[in-house]
């Protein structure tokens, strides 16, 4: 994995926007009615496209941007046996305490909300899907000669907050049914040459999920699936995986987010390298401060999140800088990769920031990381 030895190095989340005939591909997908070879063009098309668009704004670690996904986790149901239950949405969606933003947020719905709860055993019938998306996004960086790439997965504990459990005894018991069937998943990402991006907002939006419950309380169920991830990836090199953690990408208060510094601990024992998570956004931009108290074990490195995956606001690159330079000043400059604090195209339908506006925020967080790079490095 790339580390900042030279200058601040950058990257993303995961998710980019995508283009309209994508989306109509997906919708198509979803009906039933696809054209696998309409859809197969569309897709790589758009992977070959958003490629050069993050080498042009200035991003060192790219990636496939997500495109022939409807979101980060439910495609999964497409891929696994098990998953025929009854459609709920994860508990804690919305903003049921804010209706006129419960109102206003409806336009910012994706068509995409088929999420079944497992009512069977969990397995693979359709690993060449996954195949299909590694291959195509492989050929992408090769043609445009990227040196370093990363491709997204959503973790064990992720895929049991989406997909609620109506089969296995346990929680537990669905959580590492989870994790024995994705390493082979993961295996395959990182045997393909990417650095594997476990996506992992359980750790922080499952808050959400257990209102009224300690801190205490909460922490042992993400160890548990902190432990899960861990299991699912033993076999694999640390120094090619990433994670990310946030508290979703939604436009709500975030006034009931748990504070990272309730949580890092926890989210420092999984095994992948590098943990990126929100940094810019209003109700985590000062969280900075947490990470001069926290002991960032040999080897690891962080992935701040210095613009705002929500916001139409692009950040001046001073700003940027700034950012960069507190979270340097913290952990150590090669210890810091400047990232974003979420995906852009989190769900496949819903725009809540301008494309055009997208890459140039992105142009923004590569300005800031040069600047920055000038003062730490001087």
């Amino acid at each position: 994995m790339l580390h900042s030895t030279k200058r601040i190095i950058t990257t993303h989340t995961g998710s980019l926007p995508r283009p309209a005939k994508v989306v109509e591909q997906l919708l198509a997908e979803k009906k039933g009615d696809a054209d696998r070879s309409a859809f197969n063009l569309a897709v790589r098309e758009a992977v070959s496209d958003v490629i050069d668009k993050q080498r042009s704004a200035g991003i060192d670690i790219v990636n496939d941007g997500e495109q022939g996904r409807t979101d980060y986790t439910v495609h999964v149901v497409d891929r696994l046996t098990g998953f025929e239950g009854t459609s709920t949405p994860p508990l804690g969606h919305g903003e049921p305490e804010f209706p006129e933003l419960a109102e206003l947020l409806k336009q910012f719905a994706s068509p995409f909300q088929h999420r079944p709860a497992c009512s069977g055993p969990v397995a693979w019938k359709d690993f060449a899907a996954a195949e299909a998306d590694i291959a195509r996004a492989k050929a992408g960086m090769v043609k445009a000669g990227v040196e370093e790439y990363f491709m997204t997965s959503p973790s064990p504990g992720q895929i049991a907050r989406y997909l609620k459990n109506h089969h296995y005894k346990t929680d537990e018991e669905y959580l590492f049914a989870l994790a024995d069937v994705m390493k082979r998943e993961y295996k395959a990402i990182i045997d393909a040459g990417f650095i594997l991006q476990a996506d992992c907002p359980d750790l922080a939006m499952s808050y959400a999920l257990y209102p009224g419950i300690s801190v205490p309380d909460y922490r042992k169920i993400i160890a548990m699936n902190v432990e899960a991830l861990n299991h699912a990836v033993k076999d694999l090199p640390a120094d090619r995986m990433r994670m990310h953690v946030c508290w979703g990408s939604t436009l709500g208060p975030h006034h009931g987010d748990i504070p990272i510094k309730d949580i890092v601990d926890i989210v420092l024992k999984a095994k992948p390298t590098a943990v990126s998570f929100p940094g810019a956004n209003p109700r985590h931009g000062h969280e900075w401060k947490v990470w001069k108290d926290v002991k960032l074990p040999d080897g690891k490195a962080i992935i701040p999140g210095v613009i705002d995956s929500t916001s139409n606001f692009v950040e001046h690159p001073e700003l940027v800088a700034d950012r960069i330079v507190q979270y340097a000043g913290a952990v150590g400059r090669e210890n810091v990769i400047a990232g974003v604090d979420c995906g852009f195209g989190t769900f496949a339908g819903r725009v809540q920031v301008d494309t055009k506006i997208v890459w140039m925020k992105l142009a923004s967080l590569a300005e800031g990381a040069r600047l920055a790079s000038k003062q730490l490095w001087n």
